[in-house]
């Protein structure tokens, strides 16, 4: 699908998050919130694996928003241990809605990779509850650290796509699975794969293109 890339900031609890935001040329069904791995560690909006969900986002009509946590580019602070970055990105989400009006009745799909995983949960149940925005009943939960960054209990949506390789060198296959189980969420497990996919991203490809395929966005 056709797009147009707009490079912005917005203002977090830190000050700047450097934002990029893709849009589609032709009609628009959603926005997508695609957060990267861990900052400390390298993790950016440009993460490989970030831009294959946004751009499989985009394909689907969805405008994606690929921020910077605090401290990588141009974004300010210091990591927040995802406390910091949830209310970033809450923030960020607030000031869409007054910056795009078009935008803001539209439901909005939350994903995330490793670290950012578990922002992307927390953002999704801190405004679960809340009338002013339109949550897609979906999360997508690749190489997940949900559990290992829970600063307060999440809410994982029964119709969410988990993403995990066999051989994840950083958040164990066995570790997930303890921490799912209990709430009766299925994986998707990718065979001989590591954390970071090498040699798997057309596979993870396959799988996030086949899910919003089937999986139209709605409140």
């Amino acid at each position: 699908m056709r797009s147009m890339v707009e490079k912005i900031c917005f203002r977090g609890e830190s000050g700047n998050i450097d934002c990029v935001i893709e849009w589609p040329l032709d009609d628009i069904i959603g926005l997508a919130l695609v957060l990267h791995p861990h900052s400390l560690y390298g993790g950016s909006r440009d993460n490989k694996i970030i831009t294959t969900v946004a751009r499989e986002c985009v394909n689907k009509g969805m405008v994606s928003i690929r921020p910077n946590f605090r401290g990588v580019g141009e974004s300010d602070g210091i990591f927040g241990n995802a406390i910091g970055e949830t209310e970033d990105m809450i923030a960020l989400l607030s000031q869409i809605q007054i910056s795009y009006p078009k935008l803001s009745k539209l439901p909005i799909m939350l994903a995330g990779f490793s670290f950012g995983s578990a922002v992307a949960a927390q953002v999704y149940s801190s405004l679960l509850d809340n009338d002013n925005y339109c949550l897609y009943k979906s999360l997508i939960l690749i190489g997940s650290a949900v559990h290992r960054f829970e600063f307060k209990k999440v809410s994982l949506p029964e119709n969410s796509l988990v993403i995990h390789g066999e051989d994840d060198e950083v958040v164990p296959f066995n570790e997930l699975l303890e921490w799912i189980r209990p709430k009766s969420l299925p994986i998707v497990m990718i065979p001989s794969c590591t954390h970071f996919f090498h040699g798997k991203l057309l596979i993870l490809r396959r799988l996030v293109a086949d899910y919003l395929s089937i999986n139209v966005p709605s409140c």
